[in-house]
Formats: C-alpha cells, structure tokens, sequence
C-alpha cells in the first residue's frame, strides 16, 4: 500500500482532504443515525489523521493492514488502541457504535467476494442499532483510461512530485505512483503500485444488505466518489 510513503502520506493529503471538516460531518452524521454514539471504529485508518479529529468525541480505535502507517497514527494518539488487520477478515472480539471506513480504501478489497467479506466483517463489529459510514472507490463507469493524475508538495524542506497515468485490468484499477521527493538530505526516487477494485453502485448495495444492513446510497459524499451509509439492525 503506502509502505514507502508513509512518511509523506500527510503532507501529500493535506492539500487534498479537510480532516477537521470531513470529521465534524462524519460525527454530524453517526449522531443523526445513532443518537448519543460514543465507541467509533476507523478502519483503514492510516496515520490516523480523521480519528485525530473524532478522539475528543468518541472512544476510538483504529485498523490499518500497512504497519508504516500505523506507527504514524500510534505516535499521533499515543492513547488510542491501534490494530493491524485486514479489513475483509479482522475480528476484534468487540461492537462499536459506529464504524467507518473513509477516503475509497473499500477499494483495495479488490474483489466482489473480497468486498462482501468486508461487508460482514463491518456488520460483525457494529452494535445492534449501530452505524456505518462507507467512502467508495470509483465506479467503473466513472473510471478513465490513461488518466495521468499529479499531486505536488513545496514546503521549505520538503518537495515531492507524485504522478501516475492510470490504466484498467478488467474490473480492477491499475495506479503506479511515482515519487520524487526531496529533503535536505537529498532527493528520494520511487514507485508504489496500488490495484483497486471497481465496484458498481449494486455490488455496493447488494454486499451490505447481505450482511444484514440498511443502507442508504449518497452519490456524492465527501469529494464526489459517494458514500455509503448502513444500519445494523
């Protein structure tokens, strides 16, 4: 995943995410559907950047596969539980009232068995009357060959260029980020592949209600990609 960026991962994204904001909504959100929601679980949590926002009115916990990453987020909410899973098998034993999983990382499941796997797993860990809050990857329909996308960083010590030209492999989205950072220390060159599944609206639907949830589709969600949000009932 980030493995070789992670160090890098918030200065890339802070120029593409409003955390506090996108946090407040989600709190916004979970409180409409579950009133008085106080256990919330990140999964595919990173660095920890939204759970930064959401400690001060949750108990929170987070889950990430990229161990990098979770050494970040640990060091940034030294007090939070931090767990290294797979967000298609994990157990943690425990219920939340609320569970997300933010910024199109349901995407790396891959697969639709992959994603229904995640789906139960979801369901397994929310709380009768519990909430979850689902950010999608790109539908395949919206996808767009050969897209060539850049992201670029110029702090006084820090310089990175981040590009990729994206390409397809049946229902499987193909993005190879390459990296040219620079520090005072000298200039990084490298290469992250990164393999996303396209899941169509229904796939979407149809792994949710499978595991037992009522879910409501918002097609635009926090920057255009849609939201998903479910109901343990």
């Amino acid at each position: 995943m980030f493995s070789r960026s992670a160090h890098i991962y918030d200065a890339i994204y802070a120029s593409i995410r409003a955390y506090p904001r996108e946090a407040a909504d989600l709190d916004a959100l979970v409180q409409s559907k579950r009133p008085g929601a106080r256990t919330l679980l990140d999964v595919a949590c990173g660095t920890g950047a939204h759970l930064e926002h959401l400690a001060g009115r949750y108990e929170v916990e987070g889950l990430d596969l990229d161990a990098e990453m979770l050494a970040i987020a640990r060091d940034r909410l030294p007090d939070v539980e931090f767990h290294e899973g797979d967000m298609a098998d994990f157990d943690l034993g425990k219920r939340f009232d609320a569970v997300v999983c933010m910024f199109s990382s349901i995407g790396y499941v891959k697969t639709e068995a992959r994603l229904r796997s995640a789906a139960q797993a979801f369901a397994r860990h929310l709380e009768p009357g519990g909430v979850l809050v689902v950010e999608p990857w790109l539908e395949p329909d919206a996808w767009r060959d050969r897209h060539v996308g850049a992201v670029f960083v110029d702090q006084p010590e820090l310089k990175i260029a981040r590009m990729n030209v994206a390409e397809r492999r049946d229902d499987v989205s193909l993005v190879d980020f390459h990296y040219l950072v620079g520090t005072p220390e000298g200039i990084d060159e490298f290469t992250e592949p990164h393999e996303l599944g396209l899941f169509t609206v229904e796939q979407h639907l149809e792994a949710f209600r499978a595991a037992g949830l009522e879910v409501e589709h918002d097609p635009e969600g926090p920057m255009g990609r849609g939201l998903y949000v479910a109901t343990h009932q």
